[in-house]
């Protein structure tokens, strides 16, 4: 056994072949690894239970007393997370589909290239690097939402929800404006299910075009395409056995749409440039701010998809509609924020407490979470509370405005047709002014030449609208 070095990943491998053990222990070490050898399964677990706690396990199919799959059976009885690539001169399609089925992070026919392995290595690690990221962030989440989400009573109902069909593999759509919270239902969901221990892979379907989404969800074979120097393993093989959420599901195009529906009916898809049907285990979330069902009446969702989809449907109410969540989730994010820049904890000011129970927030929880941040690094809320208030004052005027015109709109008739002019082209004139006059912090000279009037007409208009600045 070598001695472990410092940071160096630690490689296990389990083969009955004192030479193959041998090579490769020599070979990884001069790549800069740390190496356990083991001759049997059965040592080979006993090491791992023991503590050796390596990175990554080369295991060979073909060993005297248990054997490869056995053997990997238990190591992902005993940690799921622990990556195995499976070694072996068996190279039949049969054998490989059960390794993979079985948890195998990879398989490797023997011999192989130097090259092979050490691309193998490389791809397994970094996938268990990015999924221990993954589970340390949904922790954060999930810990922050059992604590403050749940806070509101519309909230709590979504949570009933989950709990009712936590013990079932039905797909689930979320739905709700952006920044309400879609993700942190969606890992509450894959926490409270029998997958829990499984992994949770997150795409945004939003975020990469087309042909790059695909070979993202479902992977590629080496040379599938210009510059596919290697396998890539896509997101639904790095969620086999556990859950895959697909965020913004309803930017998904049409070609997609269809392999997505095939993985939903059969559980099985091949690699761009592969030829071997994959068969996956996994549980589909998705969500959208999308309206989907008017995507299916103009033709770009499909309506079996959608069907399939929304088996059960989770909408989620904007913050304006939860306000007694806002000072708990307050108090979570400035202790949070506090925490990781290192600034004192602090609480609001009463004014911009204030002003945060009622602001709309249009851009929901994330948006409220971005304005804390703020607060915590610039550690002064003057800058956000005049924000919020010409904010409000936008929308009011905003508001105002609609609601004359739907007014006039009701009394069509009512009205001569020149006074309903003049109360459109007053309201109008009033919005324009006011968000003018705060462009310029009240210069009211300033405010004048940019409105094209002298500065008495400005200041006649003032009064007449009945501004009036803070």
């Amino acid at each position: 056994m070598s001695a472990p070095r410092e940071g160096a990943r630690r490689v296990l491998v389990i083969d009955d072949a004192e030479g193959v053990r041998g090579y490769l222990a020599n070979l990884l070490e001069l790549r800069g690894y740390a190496v356990d050898t083991a001759e049997d399964g059965r040592r080979g677990l006993a090491l791992i239970e023991g503590g050796a706690a390596p990175d990554v396990v080369l295991l060979d199919v073909m060993m005297p007393g248990q054997g490869g799959l056995e053997t990997l059976r238990s190591i992902r009885d005993f940690d799921p997370s622990l990556p195995v690539v499976m070694l072996s001169v068996v190279g039949s399609t049969q054998t490989i589909v059960e390794a993979m089925q079985q948890g195998a992070a990879d398989y490797l026919n023997k011999p192989f290239q130097e090259e092979e392995l050490e691309a193998a290595l490389q791809s397994v690690l970094e996938r268990r690097a990015l999924q221990s990221e993954r589970d340390r962030l949904a922790g954060e989440i999930v810990a922050h939402g059992e604590s403050v989400v749940w806070g509101s009573e519309s909230m709590r109902a979504v949570r009933a929800l989950l709990e009712q069909v936590a013990d079932t593999d039905v797909t689930m759509l979320i739905q709700g404006e952006s920044g309400v919270g879609k993700e942190i239902v969606a890992r509450t969901a894959h926490e409270l299910s029998p997958r829990r221990e499984r992994p949770f892979v997150k795409v945004n379907c939003a975020a990469l075009p087309a042909d790059l989404l695909e070979s993202e969800l479902f992977g590629y074979e080496k040379g599938a395409f210009t510059g596919a120097g290697g396998r890539k393993y896509g997101k639904f093989e790095l969620a086999h056995t556990g859950t895959i959420f697909l965020d913004e599901i309803g930017e998904m195009s049409p070609a997609l749409q269809a392999k997505l529906l095939q993985v939903l009916q059969d559980g099985e898809f091949t690699r761009l440039g592969g030829n071997r049907e994959i068969r996956v285990d996994v549980r589909v979330l998705c969500a959208t701010n999308r309206r989907l069902p008017e995507m299916v009446r103009e033709g770009s969702f499909r309506e079996d998809l959608y069907f399939r989809l929304n088996v059960v449907s989770v909408t989620i109410p904007p913050l304006r509609e939860r306000r007694e969540e806002i000072p708990a989730l307050v108090d979570s994010f400035l202790r949070r924020f506090a925490a990781r820049y290192e600034k004192p904890v602090t609480r609001l000011s009463p004014a911009l407490a204030e002003e945060l129970s009622r602001y709309a927030f249009p851009g929901n929880v994330r948006e409220l979470e971005n304005l804390i941040k703020r607060v915590v690094v610039l550690e002064n809320d003057e800058l956000i509370l005049s924000e919020l208030r010409r904010a409000g004052r936008g929308r009011s005027r905003s508001a105002a405005l609609r609601a004359l015109i739907e007014g006039l709109e009701e009394s069509a008739g009512a009205l001569p047709l020149r006074e309903v002019g003049r109360r459109a082209a007053q309201e109008a004139e009033r919005e324009a002014i006011d968000r003018v006059l705060h462009h310029t912090h009240w210069n009211r000279k300033q405010a004048a030449k940019l409105l094209g009037v002298s500065y008495k007409t400005l200041l006649q208009k003032i009064r007449d609208c009945g501004l009036e600045q803070e």
